[in-house]
C-alpha cells in the first residue's frame, strides 16, 4: 500500500521551544502515541485515552481548530521524536490547555519546556485568561502548574482548577 503524502500544513509548525515543537498529528506518529496513551498505569489522571487505533485516527488527524479543541503534537528538534502532546481549546475570553508526555521522555523538563511556549504563544494571540485542570491525586501536574504561576481557582473531588492570567506571567 502506498502512504499518502504528508501535506505542508501537517509539519508547519505551530509553536516552539528550545528542544521541541508542535505541529498536527500525521499518521507515522500514533504508533509511539497509542503506546503512552493507551498505558492506563501512565494515563490514568487523563481523559483522552484507551481508545482503538481508528478512534485516534479520527480525532488526531482531521482538521484542526482551536475553537473547538486540539491535540498537537509535541516533536523533539534532535531527533523528530514524538515527546508527547498539547491540548488546546480556545472559548470567548480563555484557551484551556493541558500536556502529557509519555513515560520515555519523563523528568527531562519538557513538560515544562513545551507549556511555557504554549503559554507564550497564547499571549501572542491576545489577552487571554488560561485555564488547566488536573486531578488531585496527580501532584506531578499540578506542580508543574504552579511552577509555571498557575493559581488554584477552584477544586472538588474529581478536578482541581487551574488559572493563569497571562498578565501575571514573565518571560
Amino acid at each position: 500500500m502506498k502512504k499518502e503524502p504528508i501535506p505542508n500544513d501537517a509539519v508547519k509548525v505551530i509553536f516552539e521551544s528550545e528542544r521541541c515543537y508542535t505541529r498536527r498529528f500525521i499518521e507515522s506518529d500514533l504508533t509511539d502515541f497509542i503506546s503512552y496513551r493507551n498505558n492506563l498505569e501512565w494515563m490514568k489522571y487523563q481523559y483522552f485515552k484507551g481508545l482503538s487505533r481508528e478512534e485516534y485516527e479520527d480525532a488526531l488527524l482531521k482538521e484542526p481548530s482551536v475553537e473547538s479543541g486540539v491535540q498537537l503534537a509535541i516533536i523533539r528538534k534532535a531527533d523528530q521524536k514524538l515527546l508527547g502532546d498539547v491540548y488546546v481549546k480556545k472559548e470567548e475570553n480563555l484557551f484551556w490547555i493541558g500536556s502529557t508526555v509519555s513515560p520515555v521522555f519523563k523528568r527531562q523538563g519538557y513538560a515544562y519546556e513545551i507549556v511555557r511556549s504554549l503559554i507564550l504563544w497564547i499571549r501572542q494571540q491576545g489577552d487571554y485568561n488560561i485555564m488547566a485542570g488536573a486531578a488531585p491525586e496527580n501532584i506531578a501536574s499540578i506542580r508543574l502548574l504552579e511552577k509555571l504561576g498557575f493559581s488554584l481557582a477552584e477544586e472538588s473531588k474529581v478536578e482541581m482548577i487551574y488559572s493563569l492570567n497571562p498578565a501575571t506571567f514573565y518571560e
